[in-house]
């Protein structure tokens, strides 16, 4: 048979799907495993997100919407950016997408021609460079570490920026890592890109999930910029499939184009569901749950060190902590699988993450209760001799 596309060859799989898997084969045959490794929130979609979804079936609310998506939850959503940010962004430049993935597949799409060049974060989120590659892109992987709080920055723009890149993306707060970008670094690195002529995505998805400072939206660094979010991470919607994309005024008929061929529409009953995102009692749920969020983070980031699992990174974001793990083993990947096999813990290796040391380092997420967090922390301590 005819082989499949060549861009094929360059996909890697999704490392922490495979050992989910093999997590969940070892709980069917009896093992109780506390899975810190994939990145979704264990709470369930706040009461009222799910009510509302209820409504809109029951009232026959299940037919195609705009390409855009409903015109009420676009505005909800620019009322979100004055409220919570203090920025002015006009309704008309949201476009509601199948989630984050839906809003970097239209972005780089739209931006994306054959052979130019993306700047990422090393490590960062895998799929990223697989949806440049899948356009024809060449993803460029850019190592960054503890002295540039891994994430890009203008001097390493600089020196990797050539005439075939077309932009950058970073992510704010970052998985792995949970760092995040200030207001300042954000219109630092929009300019650089500007000077360039080249386009600068930021991925804000988990937005709303900081526990020391708010985290600045990069919308406020000018309104040239591509800003990615999702209703999955803080919202807890992950199953929804919902998400955003707010676009420059420039390229919102060329995106709305492409999401009119590739989705036809977001999920309706998704859409009618997030509406109900932002009313204060939803809003008081989910803040009650990132301070339980913290205090996940203020008990494992020692405890883990205790171990000498290192925090290499200022998790100040997100739901991970991104850990040297170089004093226990002279791979990560392999220290996974045996934390998986021999202790019943689930984490993430580097390997996911990228190409620049990844077998130093390994990924914890906190998306468990405190007590699962607490007997995860005794079997790494057994298993390591602690």
């Amino acid at each position: 048979m005819r082989p499949s596309a060549r861009r094929n060859q360059d996909i890697a799989p999704f490392h922490v799907m495979e050992l989910l898997a093999r997590a969940q084969a070892l709980e069917a045959r009896g093992r109780d495993i506390v899975h810190m490794e994939v990145g979704e929130p264990d709470f369930p979609t706040p009461a009222p997100i799910v009510r509302a979804a209820q409504a809109a079936i029951a009232a026959g609310k299940t037919f195609y919407t705009p390409a855009l998506g409903l015109p009420e939850l676009r505005q909800a959503i620019a009322d979100f950016y004055r409220s919570r940010y203090g920025v002015d962004v006009p309704a008309r430049r949201i476009v509601v997408t199948a989630g984050a993935s839906g809003a970097l597949t239209l972005a780089l799409a739209c931006l994306t021609d054959p052979n130019s060049r993306w700047l990422l974060a090393d490590p960062g989120y895998p799929c990223n460079r697989h949806f440049v590659r899948v356009f024809e892109g060449e993803p460029v992987a850019v190592p960054v570490g503890p002295e540039d709080n891994f994430q890009l920055t203008p001097a390493l723009l600089a020196r990797y920026w050539d005439d075939r890149t077309a932009g950058a993306l970073v992510a704010s707060p970052a998985n792995p890592t949970g760092t995040l970008l200030s207001s300042v670094e954000l219109e630092t690195l929009a300019e650089a890109t500007r000077a360039r002529n080249g386009h600068l995505l930021v991925d804000e998805i988990y937005h709303g999930l900081s526990y020391d400072q708010d985290c600045p939206t990069a919308l406020a660094a000018g309104d040239d910029l591509w800003v990615i979010n999702s209703f999955s991470k803080y919202f807890q919607m992950t199953g929804w499939r919902l998400g955003w994309l707010v676009v420059p005024e420039t390229y919102l008929r060329e995106v709305e184009k492409l999401a009119q061929n590739l989705f036809i529409a977001p999920s309706t009953p998704a859409q009618h569901a997030a509406l109900a995102a932002f009313q204060p009692e939803t809003l008081s749920i989910l803040e009650a749950r990132r301070a339980i969020l913290r205090q996940r983070r203020d008990y494992l980031a020692p405890a883990l060190a205790q171990l000498g699992f290192r925090l290499a990174a200022r998790p100040e974001g997100a739901f991970y902590l991104w850990c040297d793990c170089s004093a226990l083993a002279d791979d990560s990947f392999t220290l996974a699988t045996r934390l998986l096999e021999e202790a019943g813990v689930a984490a993430t290796p580097g390997l996911d993450f990228g190409h620049h040391q990844p077998e130093r380092y390994i990924r914890f997420a906190y998306t468990t209760d405190q007590a699962r967090l607490e007997e995860a922390v005794a079997r790494l301590g057994r298993y390591l001799g602690r």
